[in-house]
């Protein structure tokens, strides 16, 4: 069975459609974004989160390059390099979504003409999926029969992938689901797509995730990562610090999935931390949680130092945080 959020940003004639993530799985509304500055303001609104963003950045150079085709090449091409520029700004600490404008532009580019965005998008779609695939038998190869894990946020294809496979080897997993607030993702997207799996699911708030690690229930804490650089830093929701740190406290391994470790962000002095209104954490679900009174703080992503990540698991391969230029080896850079 294809989870709904495996497939919830799709290119039509009209434009892009997205699967409102705020709204389910109480609700599944779709946002038609007729351009690229809407896509950009769909993602910046968090109307898409983890790798949705990375197939509506795709799907949106699709836009622009529909929009630029009677002008001269050079022109066309600069125009659709800005837009790339803005879509890669809706998100900073994931780099996923600069891989998603180069290999639009990258078509592109070899053909001189932007109606091959098209097939940029298309290629870019089937590398991240057959990635994202790959990623999980590894990541399932790491997972005993009948293993508890914890996860947390929602780690999208990363996710289904890693339980697809552990279902094709006859393994069955059961999952703690930390909430993840102020969005709820791990309540309303983890939680939902594992249902729909077959997956038992239990879910807890995410205060609650140091206590489960000590209780000796978990075999593994796994999640995805925005980011992680080469010195083994791992990237990801805010909270998966916290995790991490009791993960290791309590002898629980930490695999932390990620296609690639990223070339460009040698440390993390090279990745930016996005930090949000601090109002969206005085809510839940649009009802106030607090009063307008008190301030809230908002850092999106938080950063796990290497010597608390047990691997790091990648469409190659499981590294260890301290061996990640391995990944690399015989590759010309």
């Amino acid at each position: 069975m294809q989870p709904v959020l495996a497939d919830s940003v799709r290119l039509t004639g009209d434009g892009v459609l997205i699967l409102d993530r705020r709204q389910f799985p109480f609700e599944r509304n779709w946002v038609l974004c007729r351009t690229a500055e809407d896509v950009a303001k769909a993602i910046e609104d968090m109307v898409t989160q983890s790798s949705g963003p990375y197939f509506a950045v795709l799907f949106a150079m699709v836009l622009k390059a529909r929009t630029l085709e009677a002008l001269p090449f050079e022109q066309a091409r600069a125009q659709l390099a800005e837009t790339a520029r803005v879509l890669e700004n809706t998100r900073r600490t994931n780099n996923a979504l600069r891989k998603a404008t180069k290999v639009v532009l990258d078509h592109v580019d070899a053909a001189r003409n932007v109606t091959h965005a098209l097939a940029g998008a298309e290629e870019g779609d089937r590398r991240y999926r057959a990635k994202s695939q790959a990623l999980g038998e590894h990541t399932a190869n790491l997972l005993p029969d009948n293993a508890t894990v914890m996860t947390h946020c929602w780690a999208d294809l990363y996710l289904t992938e890693t339980v697809r496979a552990a279902q094709n080897q006859q393994k069955t997993l059961r999952f703690f689901c930390t909430e993840t607030r102020p969005y709820l993702q791990g309540a309303r997207l983890t939680a939902e797509t594992l249902i729909e799996m077959g997956v038992d699911t239990t879910l807890i708030t995410d205060g609650m995730g140091a206590a489960v690690l000590q209780s000796g229930e978990v075999d593994a804490l796994v999640t995805a990562a925005d980011r992680v650089t080469m010195d083994g830093h791992v990237v990801n929701k805010v909270g998966t610090l916290g995790l991490a740190v009791a993960a290791h406290a309590f002898g629980v391994p930490f695999h932390a999935q990620v296609q690639a470790p990223d070339l460009l962000a040698p440390t993390t002095d090279h990745v930016e931390i996005e930090y949000r209104d601090g109002a969206e954490v005085l809510q839940v679900l649009g009802r106030p949680s607090a009063t307008p009174r008190v301030k809230g703080h908002y850092p999106a992503f938080d950063v796990t130092p290497p010597r608390f990540v047990t691997t790091v698991v990648t469409d190659r391969g499981v590294y260890s945080a301290g061996e990640l230029d391995k990944y690399y080896e015989g590759e010309q850079r």
